[in-house]
């Protein structure tokens, strides 16, 4: 492994190691003449998506494999359908074939996202064991679950917008733990947001925008943060981002939404729709806005209420109408 870097010390430098089975583990690791190691991570298939918990095991793993090792990631298949062993008084109910295969697919278009797949070895001469701790917020309590329940790693199941918004709300007192455990950013990039934190010129939240950026890169690609980043901005007040139906789609579910039929929608005036989606009051309080400019259609400015809603303001059967820079409503059109 020449010159390749002392993963063990690694993960215990950035708070990633619970504890070792054999201290012989730091030996091999630390011996450049040694052979890869392969390395292995397990997942069980019980829902079509990893969670947040799941990520650290993934983190754990991207580390062997940047270090120069072996990484695979196991997904269980009988585990999944024996139940939940870990005590609870409502077991897990058993699942059948066709869930399973539709589960162990969902994770595996997540895994492949991170690593290529090898065929684990089972029979080894040596073997080691090495557990990290569990994803803790600073009070104690468990970390990944939002009002809406779970942190889900598949863009499906949660959006990457919301995803990126969940850890930017991350308090000053886990972030920089959170980027220690959950990145790849150097240490002492990490330390430099460490102390800048601490000036009086520090820009809030600068440190929660650099976490959430690159978890989001990690789980989503460039492609799903550009979606994030592009959604944050067009829920800024008086935001002008152009909107596409992703962006819509991601924004959707964090702003107030009514539903109206397609015929009542089109050459409906912009006066008629901002009262009828219960975004202003009356006509009388819609006209004044839009002498006033604070109308928005898609976060481009209504300038005159003779404006109508035509089939190209429609996306992706949406609308998003804004009176000011912070007032908005989806209108969701059937």
């Amino acid at each position: 492994m020449g010159g390749t870097r002392n993963v063990v010390k690694i993960l215990e430098e950035r708070g990633l190691v619970e504890s070792i089975t054999n201290e012989n583990l730091r030996l091999v690791c630390s011996d450049q003449t040694a052979a890869p190691l392969k390395v292995y991570c397990g997942f069980d298939p019980t829902v079509e998506s990893l969670q947040l918990g799941n990520l650290l095991g993934l983190i754990v793993l991207s580390w062997f494999q940047r270090c120069g090792h072996k990484a695979v990631a196991l997904i269980g298949g009988a585990t999944g359908r024996i139940g939940d062993p870990s005590g609870k008084s409502q077991e897990r109910p058993e699942l059948d074939l066709n869930t399973l295969e539709k589960n162990i697919v969902g994770i595996m278009e997540i895994i492949r996202r991170f690593y290529k797949l090898k065929e684990p070895m089972l029979q080894a001469e040596g073997a080691y064991g090495l557990t990290f701790p569990l994803l803790l917020k600073s009070d104690g309590t468990k970390f990944g679950k939002s009002e809406d329940g779970a942190i889900w790693l598949s863009p499906t199941m949660l959006s990457p917008y919301k995803f990126y918004q969940y850890f930017f709300s991350v308090p000053d007192a886990d972030v920089v733990r959170f980027l220690r455990i959950l990145t790849f950013l150097y240490m002492e990039e990490i330390n430099e947001l460490e102390s800048a934190m601490k000036n009086p010129g520090y820009v809030p939240n600068t440190a929660q925008r650099r976490l959430a950026e690159e978890i989001t890169r990690f789980v989503h690609g460039v492609d799903g943060l550009n979606e994030a980043l592009k959604a944050t901005e067009a829920l800024r007040p008086g935001s002008e981002t152009k909107l596409d139906w992703k962006t819509i789609e991601g924004i959707a579910e964090d702003v107030p939404s009514c539903s109206l039929p397609y015929p009542e929608v089109l050459n409906l005036s912009i006066v008629d729709l901002s009262v009828s989606s219960g975004l202003l009051e009356s006509k009388s309080a819609a006209r004044r806005l839009l002498k006033q400019g604070g109308v928005y259609l898609n976060n481009k400015r209504v300038d005159t209420e003779s404006k109508r809603i035509d089939a190209e303001d429609i996306v992706d059967g949406k609308v998003l109408l804004s009176a000011g820079k912070k007032s908005k409503v989806v209108v969701r059109i059937s």
